[in-house]
């Protein structure tokens, strides 16, 4: 097994493989986050997919994580691209999972939205991740190789949580002009990327939400009340555009409800955090 971008959630996956005694190497960019999987006992391999290519051999037959982001900036996730041309030298993998996010779904005006909703991204960060499916399937039928794709809500968990912003005591809209958000646990990701590569079918695609949606406004007053610091101060839409940052202003711009009906029911995936009530806790206490 192979996890390209061995970081917050690579390394969550890489343990929990280890444990069912499955040889797992991880790819990561710095010197660092090689010392770091040193210590948790995950063989690496430093290489930037921008610039450098995987050694020969390394993905040929392998179940490949993809978890790397794409870069910053641009319509287009040239690291995937890299990656993908580097397989005639590293090796064609038997399948590969890919983590991308919902926001290629765009803005759908607070309805509800499964996986034959067609993707209409609207902001340069879902479309690098646009492209990158893009890439892949095409890899996919060029090779033969096969692929599984994870559209991911918002990520929370321990050491994943807007504290520092919360410190900062910066401003939030109002509840009432928030829009629907999705969230899932990190652990409940970790159980959906080993079921997704174990059990997704080729081909398809797969929404990795907790199935609850909320607003961002209660998701933040919620973390603040378990953590022990003050709300967020509420700010009207007006006033909005001259206090937030345009990250955070792109992300108030779009409202969707996710189903992962098809989580549940195709990869079998049994939620241990199915709603905040139990996912917020246990990012305070250890568990």
């Amino acid at each position: 097994m192979l996890i390209v971008g061995c970081g917050y959630v690579g390394q969550r996956v890489a343990a929990r493989a280890q444990q069912e005694g499955i040889a797992v190497s991880g790819v990561v960019r710095s010197k660092v986050s090689a010392a770091r999987l040193a210590e948790l006992g995950i063989d690496s391999l430093c290489v930037d997919l921008e610039h450098q290519r995987l050694p020969a051999g390394s993905t040929r037959d392998e179940d490949v994580f993809y978890f790397a982001p794409p870069p910053p900036e641009g319509e287009h996730d040239t690291g995937m691209q890299r990656f993908l041309e580097g397989l005639a030298q590293s090796g064609q993998p038997r399948r590969i999972l890919y983590v991308s996010t919902t926001g290629v779904y765009g803005d759908c005006h607070g309805e509800w939205v499964d996986e034959t909703r067609p993707a209409h991204p609207q902001v340069d960060r879902a479309r690098r991740r646009w492209h990158a499916e893009q890439l892949l399937r095409g890899w996919r039928d060029a090779s033969g190789g096969e692929l599984v794709i994870l559209r991911v809500a918002g990520i929370y968990g321990p050491g994943r949580l807007p504290l520092a912003r919360l410190k900062k005591n910066l401003p939030m809209v109002a509840e009432a002009d928030a829009p629907w958000t999705n969230r899932i646990h990190v652990d409940d990701l970790v159980e959906t990327c080993l079921r997704g590569m174990q059990r997704g079918v080729d081909g398809e695609v797969y929404n990795a939400c907790d199935g609850h949606p909320g607003n961002m406004t209660d998701y933040f007053n919620r973390v603040a009340d378990f953590a022990g610091l003050p709300r967020p101060p509420l700010v009207d839409l007006d006033q909005a555009g001259a206090t937030l940052s345009p990250g955070m202003l792109s992300y108030l711009a779009e409202s969707r409800r996710l189903s992962n009906r098809k989580l549940r029911e195709q990869l079998g995936v049994v939620l241990r955090y199915p709603t905040l009530d139990e996912g917020l806790p246990a990012c305070f206490d250890g568990s």
